[in-house]
C-alpha cells in the first residue's frame, strides 16, 4: 500500500464518480476517497475552480488519514474534520479550511471553523472587487491559516489567499480556451470613456476584458452610451491576449465588414457626393460618405482663409456635396473637395435639358418682342 502523510498535497486522477464519493486514482489496490459534496455546486455539478470535473480528470487533493481501511482525501478541512489537529496540520500543510463569518469585529471578521474560533482581517477578506462588511456576515467561506497560536487559540486566516489561487487556476482554464484571433461571446459589465469592459460568456472566474473605443466601429464614436449598454451581449474577436499581465483586448470592429475594401470602385476621382460633417479640426472638415468611411475637405479648398475657425463656420451633422480628389484605401484616406451639391446639378441638367427641347424651335426676336 502507498503511504502519504497526513496533509501531503497530491494530483490524481477520478476513476468514478458516485451518489456520494469521488474515487481517486493511487496506482494502488484501493482507491482513494473524497466527498463528492466537497465539489458539488447549487445545481449538483462536480466543478473545481469553476470547471466541471468528470472520469479522467486531474483534480488536486489532500490526504486526510486512513480512516475506518479508507484512504481519505480532502479539498479543504470543514465541520467534523475540524478539530484542533487537523487545524494545526491544515496550518503546516496548506491546506484550505471552511469557516462561517460569524461578525465582524475591531479591524475585520470573526471566524468560526469547526469548534474554533479565527480572525481574519479586512484586508484578507475578498479578492478584487471588494464588499461591504455586512456582505460576508453569515456566509460559509474558505480561507488558508496564516498563524496558529497558543494551542489553537489564536488562529489568524485569509479567504484572499484562496480567492487569488481560484482566481488563478480559472485563469489558467480560460486561458486554454482564449486565443488570439478567435470569435468569442461576451458581455458587457462597464462603460468608460475609453472603451467597455466585458466578461466571457460562460466563464466563472470574473476575469475583465477590455473592448476598446476605438474597436467598436468603423465609424468614430464618441460617445460610448450611445451604442453600447451595460448587460449587452456581442459576438467579439480576440484582439491581444496578454494572460502574464492578465490583460486581453477584444474587438467588435474586426468581425464588421470593412467599406474601405470597396471604396475605390464607389468613389472614383472625380465623382461627386453628398456627405455630412462628421468631425472638424483646425486644417479641414471630415466628411462622412458612408458609414466607416470619412474623406477630408482641406481648409485651403474650403471658402474661408487659413485664421478662420472651422468650428463657427460649420457644425457636426451639416450637409455637404463633395467631389472626390484621390483615394488612398490601404491607409484609409479620401481627399475631397466641395462642390454644388447632387440635388442643384440634377435641377440644372433638367433645366439645360428643358432649353435643349427649345433650341430646336426658329427664334424670332420679333415674336419675342411680340410676347413683351
Amino acid at each position: 500500500m502507498k503511504f502519504f502523510e497526513i496533509g501531503q498535497e497530491i494530483e490524481t486522477s477520478i476513476v468514478a464518480i458516485t451518489d456520494d464519493c469521488i474515487f481517486l486514482d493511487l496506482n494502488a489496490k484501493s482507491e482513494g476517497i473524497l466527498e463528492k459534496s466537497e465539489l458539488t455546486d447549487e445545481n449538483g455539478i462536480v466543478k473545481q475552480n469553476g470547471k466541471e470535473l468528470s472520469v479522467g480528470d486531474k483534480i488536486k487533493v489532500f490526504y486526510l488519514g486512513n480512516i475506518k481501511g479508507e484512504m481519505r482525501f480532502t479539498t479543504k478541512i470543514a465541520g467534523e474534520k475540524a478539530d484542533k489537529s487537523m487545524l494545526e496540520n491544515a496550518w503546516k500543510n496548506e491546506i484550505p479550511v471552511e469557516g462561517k463569518v460569524e461578525k465582524e469585529i475591531k479591524g475585520g471578521f470573526e471566524i468560526k471553523i469547526g469548534n474554533s474560533r479565527a480572525f481574519c482581517p479586512y484586508s484578507q477578506m475578498g479578492f478584487k472587487e471588494k464588499e461591504e462588511a455586512s456582505f460576508y456576515v453569515g456566509k460559509v467561506l474558505t480561507f488558508k491559516i496564516q498563524e496558529f497560536k497558543e494551542d489553537g487559540k489564536n488562529i489568524l486566516v485569509s479567504n484572499k489567499l484562496v480567492a487569488q489561487e481560484v482566481f488563478q487556476g480559472k485563469i489558467k482554464s480560460l486561458q486554454e480556451s482564449i486565443k488570439e484571433g478567435i470569435s468569442v461571446k461576451v458581455k458587457v459589465i462597464s462603460l468608460q470613456k475609453f472603451g467597455a469592459f466585458v466578461n466571457f460568456v460562460g466563464d466563472e472566474s470574473g476575469f475583465k476584458a477590455l473592448l476598446p473605443i476605438s474597436e467598436i466601429s468603423r465609424s468614430r464614436v464618441d460617445d460610448i452610451e450611445t451604442v453600447l449598454y451595460v448587460g449587452q451581449e456581442l459576438t467579439v474577436s480576440v484582439l491581444k491576449a496578454d494572460w502574464k499581465n492578465e490583460k486581453v483586448s477584444v474587438s467588435l470592429k474586426s468581425l464588421l465588414e470593412n467599406p474601405w475594401d470597396n471604396v475605390a470602385k464607389k468613389y472614383p476621382v472625380d465623382s461627386k457626393h453628398d456627405g455630412k460633417i462628421s468631425r472638424i479640426a483646425d486644417f479641414g472638415v471630415f466628411i462622412q460618405l458612408e458609414e466607416g468611411v470619412d474623406g477630408l475637405v482641406h481648409i485651403s479648398d474650403l471658402d474661408t482663409d487659413r485664421n478662420t475657425n472651422l468650428r463657427k463656420v460649420y457644425k457636426v451633422g451639416d450637409k455637404m456635396s463633395v467631389v472626390i480628389n484621390s483615394v488612398d484605401a490601404d491607409n484609409e484616406r479620401i481627399s475631397l473637395r466641395p462642390a454644388s451639391s447632387i440635388e442643384q446639378d440634377k435641377t440644372t441638367a433638367k433645366y439645360l435639358d428643358n432649353q435643349d427641347d427649345s433650341a430646336g424651335e426658329t427664334y424670332n426676336p420679333f415674336a419675342a418682342l411680340l410676347k413683351k
